[in-house]
């Protein structure tokens, strides 16, 4: 009976217990850490319903000048066993880039809901001016003025979801109106857009004002090409990302929106004013198959390089799913210093704590992720956080009192619930900062322990004092 005594209350055993409580319990932190990645699936389909019928994410490119024109290429075939090369006259498209396009974009967001989830989406007035000249030495790229077809010349526009363009366009050329045709965007867009049939004869400058109305979700992204592209852009989202292959010279952002400035030139994308071949869509396009809706190939023949893109993003301020992510990650240091002031009031004060009972308080600990998760969903992240984590501390703290056997105690328990979850909170928001805090204040916890247990004699701990022999 003594022998089974002194192993109940031996510390090795004490800290075994607790340690296969505490990596037990990984399974339901691993539980909650998947049902947040569900929970953002759901969220990512409500979206994308909402979304449904407006427009998605939009690139703007264009305007662009083809002209098609007639060359000789050879051609190799097979008669008899022997490979014959002939002369084939066929037809290709040259891609005339502005000298220069000024464009600027108003964007008026909208913040949808359906049910507990919500989507950003917009609609943007689009206007701009480029200019368009036929460079002196064509021939040195490849194509001879005389073998342009003038009479079939286009102009075009691009825009990468065609359903967000519901209020039509408008193109003047020289100050006379164009009659303006769906489709035959730009590669750039997988041929979605519109275009107008052009009278052009390359022997004059081109003055080209557009002006369309667009509609799209999340973001709008303007594809530079030719001389020198600007881009003025300017929102009530107070909420911005810049992103893609180059940044705003100038930004201004406030809670009542945001203005910012591109400009890019020739130099910097590396493209030839004209060329045989069509740029290929941007990264940020989402099908690798440059393809239009319903999986049609909106774009034959021969691609170039790869487009770059400006991008604004309108974000939501709270991306809730990736912190209550990033707070289930220090889900187990929670369960480790909770576990460890119950052991040392196990060990040391005598309080006695059972496995079920680490069991139940490291339960208490889970649970609190699974409300944060719930509440943020529909009050949003910081008042879901100040609800979950109030609820955890009473309940553990109130369960502390009778494990423990003191309100004293408890009220030590419900200080470092307190303590950690102002840290927890902390370390979310300051992101950049939080390994850097996290190290350092576990640094510290350790610390503290070690120097009040400092006086311990652990190998007496537990042990029973056995009265002298008569």
């Amino acid at each position: 009976m003594t022998d089974d005594i002194r192993k109940e209350r031996s510390p090795g055993i004490k800290l075994l217990f607790a340690g296969l409580i505490g990596f037990a319990l990984m399974i339901p932190l691993l539980l909650v850490y998947a049902l947040v990645y569900d929970r953002k699936d759901q969220s990512q389909t409500a979206q994308a319903a909402i979304n449904a019928g407006w427009g998605g994410p939009q690139i703007v490119a264009g305007p662009v000048v083809v002209v098609p024109y007639k060359t000789n290429e050879v051609q190799n075939e097979t008669v008899d066993g022997k490979t014959v090369s002939r002369s084939v006259e066929v037809e290709r498209n040259l891609f005339i880039s502005p000298v220069s396009n000024r464009i600027s974009t108003q964007v008026e967001p909208q913040e949808r809901r359906k049910s507990i989830y919500s989507s950003v989406i917009f609609e943007a007035e689009v206007t701009g001016e480029a200019v368009f000249e036929l460079p002196g030495d064509l021939p040195r790229f490849g194509v001879r003025q005389d073998q342009l077809i003038w009479d079939r010349a286009e102009l075009r526009m691009g825009a990468s979801d065609a359903r967000g363009l519901t209020k039509g366009g408008e193109i003047t050329v020289n100050g006379d109106a164009l009659a303006v045709e769906p489709g035959k965007g730009p590669a750039a867009t997988s041929g979605q857009g519109f275009f107008a049939f052009l009278q052009w004869q390359g022997d004059e400058k081109l003055d080209v004002k557009y002006s369309f109305g667009l509609r799209g979700s999340r973001s709008l992204s303007v594809v530079p090409r030719g001389g020198q592209t600007s881009w003025q852009v300017s929102s009530s989202w107070p909420s911005p990302s810049f992103t893609g292959d180059f940044l705003p010279e100038t930004r201004e952002i406030s809670a009542d929106g945001f203005k910012a400035s591109y400009t890019v030139d020739k130099l910097a994308l590396g493209q030839a004013p004209v060329a045989t071949q069509d740029m290929r869509p941007p990264n940020i396009q989402a099908d690798a198959g440059y393809m239009g809706v319903g999986g049609q190939v909106m774009e034959s023949g021969p691609l170039g390089g790869q487009s770059s893109a400006i991008t604004v993003g309108l974000v939501q301020p709270v991306d809730l799913y990736s912190k209550v992510d990033r707070a289930v990650k220090y889900g187990f240091l929670f369960i480790g210093f909770t576990f460890l002031a119950f052991l040392l009031f196990d060990i040391v004060g005598g309080a006695r704590v059972a496995a079920a009972e680490y069991l139940m308080t490291g339960a208490g600990l889970v649970l609190f992720f699974v409300l944060l998760l719930a509440f943020a969903e529909v009050i949003g992240f910081t008042g879901a956080y100040l609800v979950a984590s109030g609820a955890i501390i009473g309940l553990l703290t109130a369960y502390s009192s009778a494990v423990l056997g003191s309100w004293g105690r408890a009220r030590f328990i419900g200080a470092l619930l307190l303590g950690l979850y102002a840290l927890l909170f902390v370390l979310l928001n300051l992101e950049a900062w939080s390994l850097l805090i996290g190290s350092v204040l576990l640094f510290v916890a350790l610390a503290g322990v070690m120097y009040a247990t400092r006086n311990i004699d652990w190998n007496s701990v537990g042990r029973r004092v056995e009265p002298p022999a008569m």
